[in-house]
């Protein structure tokens, strides 16, 4: 069928969507190998933070059985003593969290920069978007992922944990001392297997991901034999074509100059060319041009009996926000009102039905 998607994405097609920020990428799997990675080096530091912090916490109560001997600038030395031991003991959990991090994304998505990923998109906020990503396929699979880690890594905590309820009760009146230990390897242990299956789930996500992600991208026949044709032309051609299409796109302009009902300048830098219909909701931007253009714009006005008003803050916004063809923004209505309120006094006639 015409226009059907069958056709792999370009490369030229792909690197569009990288700069757009369109990769495949799984949070789960971001967030399962984070996890695993902190219990691992949890495992490995564990002795060395219990100790640190407990040589701390005897410190603290040392000196605190002492309060006399503890004046403003000690209390303030004991806070910090702690904190930072504290925060030195957490630092190599937090540390290979980190590159985890750093290096699940790298993974996923490579370390070319993404700029048009950071750029807010008002097409995100379109509420059909919305429902239809509420409603549709994706977030079938999205519950079903849901409903999978609570069951898996559920069903892996019970089965870890039932097999030693008898050795658990045993600790029952153990000195801390001993007590501990024993509760910091067990939960380990059962953390561990419970992130291995996460990770097992994470990488089924992103093989999703990827696969959701090349269908979006597919095209049809017809934009492969077009940019397969724009790519192969030299770079001459393609240059002289975007200076052709300028050069159309300025004629087309020029035309609509003597359409318009006023043109606002800055007044020799910019030039904005207005055309309102009573009937229509705003104001639309006909023509716009700076410098020479904005010369020719003033020039055409002035031989098609159009007003000319310099007001230049006004000029330099409507040039900056709204592009030609379009109607311009709320923000704008009012100096634009006054502006049209003026020229229509002054010409002595109303707005075009």
């Amino acid at each position: 069928m015409a226009g059907e998607k069958t056709e792999k994405a370009t490369p030229k097609k792909r690197d569009d969507a990288r700069k757009q920020g369109q990769v495949a990428r799984s949070a789960d799997l971001s967030g399962a190998v984070i996890l695993m990675s902190g219990l691992v080096a949890l495992s490995a530091f564990a002795p060395a933070m219990y100790a640190a912090i407990s040589d701390s916490t005897r410190q603290t109560l040392a000196l605190i059985s002492t309060p006399d001997v503890i004046d403003h600038d000690g209390f303030g030395e004991v806070l910090l003593s702690v904190s930072s031991s504290t925060v030195l003991a957490w630092l190599p959990v937090a540390a290979a969290c980190l590159i985890a991090a750093l290096l699940a994304g790298v993974v996923q998505v490579g370390v070319k920069p993404m700029p048009g990923a950071a750029k807010p998109q008002l097409k995100r906020l379109n509420p059909l978007t919305g429902a239809k990503n509420l409603y549709g396929k994706h977030m079938l699979f999205e519950s079903a992922k849901s409903v999978a880690k609570v069951g898996v890594v559920g069903a892996i905590a019970a089965l870890a944990v039932f097999p030693k309820l008898e050795e658990l009760g045993a600790l029952v009146g153990m000195p801390p001392a001993v007590l501990m230990p024993e509760l910091v390897t067990l939960c380990l242990h059962v953390a561990q297997r419970a992130a291995a299956a996460y990770i097992v789930i994470a990488l089924i996500d992103f093989g999703y991901q990827k696969w959701r992600n090349e269908k979006g991208m597919r095209m049809d026949v017809q934009e492969v034999k077009d940019e397969f044709k724009h790519d192969s032309l030299p770079a001459e051609v393609k240059s002289q074509q975007r200076r052709r299409a300028m050069t159309l796109a300025n004629a087309r302009m020029m035309d609509a100059v003597p359409t318009a009902d006023v043109v606002v300048t800055n007044p020799t830098h910019y030039a904005v060319a207005l055309r309102y219909d009573a009937d229509a909701p705003a104001p639309v931007v006909v023509a716009k041009g700076t410098d020479h253009l904005a010369f020719r714009i003033r020039e055409a006005a002035k031989s098609a009996g159009v007003a000319v008003v310099p007001d230049p803050p006004l000029a330099r916004s409507l040039y900056a926000a709204v592009e030609v063809g379009r109607m311009i923004p709320e923000e704008l209505f009012h100096g634009v009102a006054e502006l049209l309120a003026y020229v229509y006094r002054v010409a002595n006639r109303r707005p075009a039905a």
